[in-house]
This record gives C-alpha cells, structure tokens and sequence, in this order.
C-alpha cells in the first residue's frame, strides 16, 4: 500500500484509525520493523477494523504492536459482540496464511458477547513460531 511505503506502519496504522468509522487508539508506539513484516502488520490491522466496522457493533477498538521475545505481536482489541470465528469466513483465514508466510501465527479470541481480540506473532529472525 502506497501509505505505509511513505509514511511507514506507524503513519499507516494512525491512517487507518483515523478512518476507520469505530474509534481507534493505537496504545504504543509503532515500532519500525522490516519491510515484509511491516506489510503483513499493516493487512492484519486493515482487515481487523473492516471486521469490526462490518461485524462487531463495536464502540471503540484499539491496536498496539510490540517487540520482545524476537518476535513482533500485532494486537487489535473490540468491544464488540464477539464470536469471529476464522473458519466461517475468508478474511481472518487469509490474515493466517499471510502471518504463517512469515514463520508467524494468528490468534483469535472471541468468545459471544465479549468482545474480539486478533493478535498476529511474527518471528523477528526468520525463525517458525
């Protein structure tokens, strides 16, 4: 996406909350990242707030993306109804093999009525988590 090749994940995480039609904090600072990583945070972060926009009936989300571990964690968090279940649809399916292109994992928790909270993990060193 031309926003994150010039303004990098953090401009494009904060163009994406800004225009998302849910409040959207983003809690930490964006860390700068390698370039292939950064792309697949910036698609697991585009396709969580369409989700949220067109399935939650959400009041507000939130996104952080942090290091430690030599990996990078992408989380995007709803208030939502809950019950996203990757298995029904394509999007989150999709986020999952783009994460596991990387050595990487998609997590989905979103129990009924609680809220949803899609957190991608991603190897920093090229090693399979």
């Amino acid at each position: 996406p031309r926003v994150l090749t010039e303004a990098g994940l953090a401009g494009a995480i904060s163009s994406l909350a800004e225009q998302s039609p849910v409040p959207v904090e983003v809690l930490t600072p964006v860390p700068e990242l390698p370039a292939d990583i950064e792309a697949v945070a910036y698609f697991v972060c585009s396709e969580a707030l369409a989700n949220i926009a067109k399935h939650a009936g959400a009041s507000r989300a939130t996104i952080s993306v942090t290091t430690g571990d030599g990996r990078v964690t992408v989380a995007i968090e709803d208030d939502g109804r809950g019950g996203a279940d990757p298995a029904r649809g394509t999007g989150l399916r999709g986020l999952a093999d783009r994460v596991q292109t990387l050595g990487g994992a998609l997590h989905v928790d979103s129990p009924a009525g609680g809220g949803t909270r899609l957190a991608a993990e991603i190897p920093l060193g090229g090693e399979t988590l």
